[in-house]
């Protein structure tokens, strides 16, 4: 199964009572697996979750900790680009050229990389941890 596809499945089993925007992402690891996650909402909004966290969740629950691709999909008059804080969360498990994919549901890819979506972002080594 490939990234957009698992994306798009996720996606269908998003949780968006409020806003109604579904969104999937699928990642694939270093190890070449595949993890998926969707968007949950909650009616505090602030209390609910984006589908990448969702999908970086389970790609730690399972012992890996770098993203190799990541793909973002939603259902939308552009393509889907992820928010600044999961821009963060996927920096954190990524190089500076991992390949962040944003897809529309027709299957529309553009490909760009985590440095380009973050850039100058805040990492370890802004931190003094010795």
């Amino acid at each position: 199964m490939d990234l957009l596809t698992t994306a798009i499945a996720v996606r269908e089993k998003a949780y968006a009572p409020y806003s109604k925007f579904h969104v999937g992402a699928a990642i694939r690891s270093a190890s070449g697996k595949i993890y998926a996650g969707c968007n949950v909402e909650n009616v505090a909004y602030p209390e609910g979750t984006c589908a990448e966290a969702g999908a970086i969740a389970a790609m730690i629950a399972d012992g890996e900790t770098e993203i190799s691709e990541i793909l973002v999909v939603a259902r939308g008059p552009v393509k889907v680009s992820p928010c600044g804080g999961c821009r963060q969360k996927i920096s954190e498990f990524a190089q500076a050229s991992t390949i962040v994919f944003m897809a529309d549901m027709s299957g529309d890819i553009e490909e760009t990389t985590i440095a380009d979506l973050l850039p100058a972002g805040f990492d370890k080594d802004h931190l003094d941890v010795g």
